[in-house]
């Protein structure tokens, strides 16, 4: 049986347990001093003796320890019931599951629900239904957590919204609080835009969309950004249907890229493209838009299909070519920056969008190849001349070298024929020298011009590119701009002297230099040069010469206007042996003269012939046979 005074400390210990609550909670203290007031009242009057006989109120103890019962709810420890939040302080929550005592949960458990009033339901887990202080122990985290990942799946499976509550950041996103389960939610599944610093989303409580489950790991994907995707795309079709080719319209700047910039209209992106910023030349869009900038934009081309939308910020501002000074004409000077640079020429921006070329062929008199980064660099501050204007087609051509006197004007009096200049090597041919007497004049020395006596294959191996070089002019073609020149011709003809030296049929010591397929060079004294074919080279020996040998040649040809001397060692001991011949042969023919000149004289006096002329003809005729043998 139940102790009569049992309601009455049951009352006083739930009083009790709200104390410390109540104290923080102003908003509830009167409704607790009001419920103390009346508790005192009631003890007061309370009639103990009509208690003890069961008759102050008609009933017996029994059947009131059974109304009292029946007010109370049943009470199981370790299920998960629904309560009635009844008060909020700043560290606690006052939740009514129907018991004889209200049971008190730290507000941190609700933390993902700022939202929480008095009044609504909430999911709680009854731990203990009296601790040793008679208080009842509930955790709502607990109760999110037994029926957190059916509720998971449940919400998947009906693609409903979530609330969740993001704790912290992690590596390629944020970690979200799901009916108790941690979520992951990636950095581009947080909004449609770029995320700058996602600091400032922690400790937030959004509304999320589950995407993905993994059972195995019991892995949890969220996304943000698919609760609004779809009320994007509603908002590009629509706003798409409206656009118009040249249509201003204002747009935020979401992404700057090296080549263009992304502008938010309101849902749908646009691109300007780099070229579409500004009339003038930009490196980076940086230069002209910053993020997050609200700018007026024209629609310039847009895709239905594709949803890609060109648009243009300098457009909004007149073409820089229309406020170009109408005064300006051809052979007109202008000042300008050098904006880019190319090897074949420079363009100068004489005012911001308008711009003209300087091609290399017009920054110097000179006509040999070079390039335009020996002349300009970019940001120089050049003067030029109008070359072409052409404001239709918003071209313009310069030139700087028409600011300096052409050199070619006066070429005959500063550069007559027969003058010696000093002259820079530029370039090299196959065929000659390129040299420059002075910008603007070049000239050129043909290889058979280098060298009296040598034989230049290659200008290389004569001179070399930026040395000095001596030159005489030989030729003006003013009307062609040529001048040819010679570096031989500062010294005479040695030739002259060697036609005199080197005869046909002279003998001179020469050295074997360089031998090929069809003979030898020899070098000879004075520092010219000859030739010695194969068949010239062998030896009195039958051995043929080798290379740095000295040995005797003779002249076989010698050729003035083609600077040539041909040469042979063989011949010096052929011409001995056919002189030797020579002599042999003559002598011998002077002998058959005698004698045919003596049988002429005997045949002659034969008539006269006598017994004793017949001796002495017998005489002769064995002198004769002796002779002959």
């Amino acid at each position: 049986m139940i102790d009569a005074e049992e309601p009455v400390v049951a009352s006083v210990r739930k009083e009790e347990s709200m104390e410390a609550f109540v104290e923080e909670t102003p908003a509830i203290v009167d409704a607790t001093k009001k419920r103390k007031s009346n508790a005192s009242v009631a003890i007061d009057k309370f009639d103990w003796d009509a208690f003890e006989s069961g008759t102050e109120y008609g009933v017996s103890r029994e059947e009131v320890e059974q109304q009292y019962s029946q007010t109370l709810s049943t009470v199981i420890e370790n299920e998960v019931v629904e309560g009635t939040v009844v008060a909020i302080s700043k560290r606690e929550v006052l939740v009514n599951i129907g018991y004889k005592s209200e049971g008190i949960i730290a507000i941190s458990e609700f933390r993902y629900n700022p939202e929480l009033a008095v009044g609504d339901k909430v999911e709680v887990y009854v731990e203990n239904a009296e601790d040793k202080k008679g208080q009842l122990i509930l955790s709502h985290k607990k109760a999110r957590s037994f029926r957190s990942w059916d509720r998971v799946n449940e919400a998947f499976d009906k693609d409903e919204i979530v609330k969740g509550y993001i704790k912290c950041r992690t590596k390629g996103g944020m970690i979200v609080d799901v009916f108790g389960i941690e979520a992951f939610l990636p950095g581009s599944q947080i909004d449609v835009k770029p995320i700058r610093d996602y600091d400032i989303f922690v400790n937030k409580t959004m509304e999320f969309k589950i995407v993905k489950i993994n059972h195995e790991f019991r892995n949890v994907v969220v996304s943000h950004k698919a609760l609004i995707e779809a009320e994007l795309e509603a908002q590009k079709a629509d706003i798409i249907g409206k656009l118009e080719k040249g249509q201003v319209l204002e747009g935020t700047v979401k992404n700057i890229t090296s080549y263009g910039v992304f502008i938010d209209l309101g849902g749908v992106d646009g691109l300007i493209h780099i070229t579409d910023l500004s009339w003038g030349r930009i490196n980076h869009p940086e230069e002209v838009v910053k993020l997050d900038e609200k700018i007026n934009v024209v629609i310039l081309d847009f895709d239905d299909t594709k949803k890609r939308i060109a648009l243009g910020l300098k457009q909004l501002t007149a073409h820089p070519w229309d406020n170009l000074d109408a005064n300006l004409n051809v052979g007109d000077k202008v000042k300008g920056k050098v904006v880019v640079l190319a090897d074949y020429g420079a363009f100068i921006e004489i005012q911001p969008g308008v711009e003209g070329l300087i091609h290399v062929s017009e920054m110097s008199w000179s006509s040999h190849l070079r390039s335009a980064q020996d002349f300009l660099k970019v940001g120089d501050e050049v003067e030029a001349c109008i070359l072409t204007l052409d404001r239709e087609e918003r071209k313009m051509s310069l030139g700087i070298k028409q600011l300096k006197a052409d050199p070619w004007a006066t070429i005959v009096e500063k550069y007559p024929a027969g003058s010696k200049h000093s002259a820079i090597v530029r370039n090299f041919t196959n065929f000659g020298v390129f040299v420059e007497l002075e910008e603007g004049v070049d000239g050129l020395v043909h290889i058979s011009d280098l060298s009296w006596t040598k034989k230049v294959k290659h200008p290389s191996e004569f001179t070399s590119i930026g040395e000095t070089l001596e030159v005489v002019v030989l030729e003006i073609d003013q009307e062609n701009r040529r001048l040819s020149l010679g570096h031989k011709q500062l010294e005479e003809n040695p030739w002259d002297v060697f036609e005199t030296i080197f005869t046909v049929g002279s003998v001179h010591e020469g050295t074997i230099t360089a031998f090929n397929e069809k003979g030898a060079t020899v070098a000879l004294e004075y520092g010219i040069e000859g030739f010695a074919p194969a068949k010239a080279l062998t030896k009195e020996d039958g051995s043929v010469a080798k290379a740095e040998e000295k040995l005797d040649f003779k002249v076989i040809e010698f050729n003035k206007s083609n600077k040539k001397i041909v040469l042979s060692h063989s011949r010096i001991a052929e011409d001995v042996k056919k002189e030797a011949e020579v002599k042999e042969n003559k002598e011998k023919a002077a002998e058959v003269e005698s004698t045919q000149k003596a049988v002429k004289k005997i045949k002659a006096n034969i008539e006269k012939t006598t017994l004793g002329d017949i001796s002495e003809l017998a005489a002769l005729k064995d002198s004769m046979e002796k002779s002959s043998k």
